[in-house]
């Protein structure tokens, strides 16, 4: 094998595909979310998520309910496929400058 091979397979890995990224953050962006909500609502108690109801401030419509959790998944689905797509795409621009 030569020198040269290497180094395309090197340049092979080292990218990311940002929309797998994006994706994989949105499963688990949603899903955590979801999960967060549906957990405090199983809980119960007299003041359910105090916390977690203050994403209500940045995520419109969210509330700590069952109808909030669906919402919430939706939020948490977006915001987790923007900060995916923005890694691989930063990781993709860093990793160009460097070869």
């Amino acid at each position: 094998m030569k020198p040269t091979d290497d180094r395309e397979i090197t340049w092979a890995v080292a990218r990311l595909q940002a929309r797998v990224l994006a994706l994989v953050g949105a499963l688990l962006g949603g899903a955590t979310l979801f999960v967060m909500t549906a957990l405090l609502l199983l809980k119960g108690g007299p003041q359910v998520g105090q916390h977690l109801q203050l994403l209500g401030q940045y995520f419109y419509g969210y509330t700590v309910t069952w109808p909030g959790a669906f919402v919430g998944m939706l939020y948490g689905a977006a915001t987790g496929a923007l900060i995916g797509w923005i890694v691989g795409v930063v990781y993709n621009l860093v990793a160009d400058r460097r070869s």
